[in-house]
């Protein structure tokens, strides 16, 4: 595969691997991208861009567990009318590759690294680019701020754990920062993988708050869930296997976070609650935001809440 195979959404839907680019069809379609980009001789993600007629900057969306690009699709097009939009799927989900972990450690700062080279590969301005990253994603992001200041004009992040709070987060975790609890949890992540993919964005939250997903969301990580050998439980579990490690040496550096950050909480957070977004925003002087009747999911739970946090950081 060349380092940068660019095809259109139609000729990637007939491709095996590529089942659900139909559903990025909208009314810019001609202009709507799906398709692969080589990081490295182990590692190939697959991306979405979505671009504007006449762009006023650039957004790049980053997913949590256990999702993939997917789920920006509809925040995607909506604000593709004035700015270039790029999600991908990290290495473990998704389409993307899923290396041995001799290859690649699946670590917050071995994602960190992925970020900086998709930036780069992707050819994207710095200086005039938004980056939204949720879950598992954050951590990476602020990692990489730290060496990189320039990196973005402004990061958004949110529904993460960026200090080493285990009282602050759901006892699954908890359990998988380290052993002897981090292998059963990840065994039987792997073993209910069923019922995660069907509920994980509904707990927390009451029955008049809960929502479905997208089939083509919903679709995109069922099938996705497995793929290579290695299933989005697994990587999840390698993330947490240094996730310790990497939330000290963030703690530990936070003077040096200089990119301008935002962060965002949802209110019924189950998985990490909003104590976490406190303490850390309280500590680097950020403006925090907690969304009322929001769990952890707020880009699928209020997507038009996500358009405007974008729209926001631009002005």
């Amino acid at each position: 595969m060349s380092k940068d195979k660019t095809v259109n959404a139609a000729s990637v839907a007939a491709t095996p691997s590529s089942h659900t680019a139909e559903a990025f069809a909208s009314t810019q379609a001609a202009q709507d991208a799906v398709d692969f980009i080589e990081i490295d001789e182990v590692l190939t993600l697959r991306r979405t861009i979505v671009r504007a007629p006449a762009p006023k900057g650039t957004v790049l969306f980053l997913h949590g567990f256990p999702e993939t690009l997917m789920v920006w699709k509809g925040i995607a097009t909506t604000l593709a009318r004035d700015y270039d939009v790029h999600a991908f799927d990290w290495p473990g989900y998704g389409q993307s590759s899923r290396p041995i972990l001799a290859r690649f450690s699946y670590a917050p700062r071995d994602y960190a690294q992925v970020l900086k080279a998709y930036i780069e590969r992707a050819g994207i301005d710095r200086s005039n680019l938004v980056i939204y990253s949720t879950d598992i994603a954050a951590l990476p992001v602020l990692l990489l701020a730290l060496d990189e200041p320039t990196i973005a004009r402004q990061i958004i992040v949110g529904d993460f754990a960026p200090f080493d709070r285990p009282q602050y987060m759901w006892e699954n975790l908890q359990n998988l920062k380290a052993e002897p609890t981090a292998s059963p949890t990840r065994a039987y992540m792997n073993k209910t993988s069923d019922e995660i993919l069907q509920n994980v964005h509904r707990r927390g939250l009451s029955p008049a708050e809960q929502f479905d997903l997208p089939a083509h969301v919903q679709q995109d990580m069922t099938r996705s869930w497995s793929l290579d050998g290695m299933t989005s439980a697994d990587a999840f579990a390698h993330y947490y296997a240094n996730f310790t490690r990497d939330q000290h040496y963030l703690e530990a550096n936070l003077t040096r976070l200089k990119t301008p950050v935002k962060v965002i909480w949802g209110e019924k957070d189950l998985y990490i609650t909003s104590a976490m977004g406190t303490e850390f925003a309280g500590k680097i002087g950020a403006k925090l935001d907690v969304l009322p009747g929001i769990g952890h999911f707020p880009h699928l739970q209020s997507p038009e809440q996500t358009v405007e946090e974008i729209r926001a950081s631009f002005r």
